[in-house]
């Protein structure tokens, strides 16, 4: 998965600390926080994105597209500050074919 979609120039460490930045100007954590992903439909990579998950309080949703190619993946957890945040993206940015919104 290339996090710099949209971004051509930025690195990986820049994408990172810049979403940092603007997690820590707009909200005020701890709460709760809204990750969105589209993977392909398969029920590994759904198992995937929960392991990344363990251990956090979280309630999700799950709506297949109209052809059932992809699901997308709303996760609503409580985490603690910015830097939860962007580890919980770097984690699932590593599972092949999913899509960080």
């Amino acid at each position: 998965m290339d996090i710099l979609q949209g971004n051509q120039h930025a690195s990986p460490e820049d994408f990172y600390q810049s979403l940092r930045e603007k997690l820590e100007d707009h909200h005020d954590f701890p709460e709760d926080y809204l990750f969105k992903f589209i993977i392909p439909t398969d029920q590994s990579k759904l198992t995937e994105i929960y392991r990344v998950f363990d251990g956090i309080k979280f309630t999700l949703g799950n709506r297949e597209s109209k052809n059932g190619k992809y699901t997308a993946c709303n996760i609503n957890a409580f985490v603690l500050d910015a830097n939860q945040v962007v580890n919980i993206y770097k984690e699932v940015a590593k599972i092949e074919g999913v899509i960080l919104l």
